[in-house]
C-alpha cells in the first residue's frame, strides 16, 4: 500500500534561525506581508524579533493581531478582509498554533475562496496552493507550523473541526528557540504534553509508517528527556532546541499518520468551553492510551522504552502500562494532571462532545473503534 509524505520544503531550525528568514523573502520578491499573531505577543514585543528582520531587509508588512487562543471563523474572515484591503501577496504567522491555524485559513481561502468550512469536509479537498504563507513559531508543542492541519472553531454551534489539506503547508517554516525562551512554565507544560500526545497518537495510528514510527519514537525519546526542564527552567537553551525539534518530529509524525481519540474529543472540549488544547490533550492521553492499548499493547510497549521504562522482563501488557503510567508521571510532575470538572466541564454535555468527536477526522485512525457511550466513559474517567 503506497504513502505520501509532506512537509515544507524549507525549514530554518535552532537558535537564530530567524535571522535566516529576511533573505529567503527578500528573495521571492513578494511585494507585501500579512503578519498574523495576537496581542499578547505583541504587547510583549517579542514579534520584533520578526518585524526588526523585515525591516532589515525591506520587506514591507502589516500586522493582524486578533487571533483568539481557538481560532475562530470569524478570526479567519476579518484577517482575509484585511489582506485583500492592504494588498498583501505574502502571510506571515508568528505565534503559536493558534496564529498558525489562523493564517492557513486567510491564504487557503484568499486563494480557493468559498469559505473555510467549505474544505473541512473531506481531506485534500482545495483546488489550489493557498496564498504563500511563511511560519515563525514561538511555541514548542502544536507544530501547525509544518503540518497539513489547521484547527477551526465554529463559535455559533460550538465545534471545532479540523481542515486537512496539503495546500496548507508553508512555504517556509522557522523554530527558532531563543524565541521559545520567553514561554511560561504552564504554557511550556501543555505544549510539551500536545506534542508528546502527537507522537503518541501518531505511533499507534492506522495509517502510521515506518517514516511516521522513526519520527515518533525519536520525538516521545525527546520530550521525556527535556519537558521536565524546559518547564522548570525556562532559559535553559539546551532544553528549548531539545524541544523545538521533539515537536517538529512529532509534527513530521502526525501530518503524515494522523491522530486518534485524544484530538477527537480534545477539539470538542475546545469548542464547548475554549479550553486550551494542550491541556485538554494532557487530561486524555493516559485513560484514552490505556483504551488503545488493549489493541496495541506491542505499540505501547515500544512507547515505554522511549519514555525512558525499563522494560526488561516485562510482559507486552505490563510494559504498556509502565509506558502509559510513564506519560501520566510526566503529566503530574508538569502540572497538566487536571480534572475537567475543575475546568468548568459539565456531565450534561458529555454526549453532546461525545458525538462530534465520533465525526471529527481525527478519529478515522484511531486505532480502536469506539461507540458514543464508551467515548463518553472516556470523559468521564478524567472529570
Amino acid at each position: 500500500m503506497s504513502s505520501t509524505f509532506y512537509m515544507p520544503p524549507i525549514s530554518l531550525m535552532g537558535k537564530g534561525a530567524i535571522k535566516g528568514l529576511g533573505a529567503e523573502i527578500k528573495s521571492r520578491h513578494f511585494n507585501k506581508a500579512l503578519i498574523v499573531t495576537d496581542k499578547v505577543l505583541v504587547k510583549l514585543n517579542l514579534i520584533k524579533h520578526l518585524t526588526d528582520e523585515l525591516a532589515l531587509n525591506g520587506i514591507d508588512y502589516v500586522i493582524f493581531d486578533e487571533v483568539k487562543p481557538n481560532p475562530t471563523e470569524q478570526n479567519m474572515e476579518d484577517g482575509l478582509a484585511q489582506l485583500k484591503a492592504q494588498a498583501c501577496d505574502l502571510v506571515i504567522s508568528f505565534g503559536g498554533g493558534s496564529a498558525h491555524d489562523c493564517a492557513k485559513g486567510i491564504a487557503l481561502v484568499a486563494s480557493n475562496g468559498g469559505h473555510i468550512r467549505d474544505y473541512s469536509s473531506g481531506v485534500h479537498t482545495a483546488a489550489k496552493p493557498q496564498l504563500p504563507l511563511i511560519t515563525v513559531n514561538t511555541t514548542a508543542g502544536t507544530a501547525s507550523e509544518m503540518t497539513v492541519f489547521a484547527i477551526v472553531t465554529n463559535e455559533k454551534d460550538e465545534t471545532k473541526y479540523p481542515v486537512v489539506d496539503k495546500h496548507l503547508l508553508p512555504i517556509i517554516a522557522v523554530n527558532d528557540s531563543e524565541l521559545m525562551v520567553a514561554m511560561p512554565a504552564f504554557l511550556t507544560a501543555a505544549t510539551g504534553m500536545d506534542a508528546l500526545t502527537h507522537a503518541v497518537e501518531a505511533y499507534v495510528s492506522t495509517a502510521a509508517t515506518p517514516v511516521t514510527d522513526a519520527v515518533a519514537i525519536k520525538a516521545i525519546e525527546l520530550i521525556a528527556r527535556h519537558l521536565d526542564t524546559a518547564v522548570l527552567d525556562g532559559t535553559n537553551i539546551e532544553a528549548r532546541d531539545a524541544m523545538q525539534y521533539a515537536e517538529y518530529l512529532a509534527g513530521m509524525a502526525f501530518s503524515n499518520a494522523s491522530l486518534g481519540y485524544v484530538h477527537a474529543m480534545a477539539h470538542q472540549l475546545g469548542g464547548v468551553y475554549d479550553l486550551a488544547h494542550g491541556l485538554c490533550n494532557a487530561i486524555l492521553l493516559p485513560e484514552v492510551s490505556r483504551f488503545n492499548a488493549q489493541v496495541k499493547s506491542a505499540r505501547f510497549a515500544d512507547i515505554a522504552k522511549a519514555m525512558g521504562v525499563n522494560t526488561y522482563n516485562l510482559s507486552v501488557e505490563d510494559a504498556a502500562n509502565a509506558g502509559i503510567n510513564a506519560i501520566e508521571a510526566l503529566s503530574q510532575r508538569i502540572g497538566t494532571a487536571q480534572k475537567l470538572s475543575d475546568l468548568g466541564v459539565e456531565q450534561h454535555r458529555l454526549a453532546f462532545m461525545a458525538n462530534n468527536a465520533l465525526k471529527d477526522a481525527c478519529s478515522l485512525t484511531n486505532p480502536r473503534q469506539a461507540t458514543t457511550e464508551e467515548i463518553v466513559n472516556l470523559y468521564r474517567k478524567v472529570m
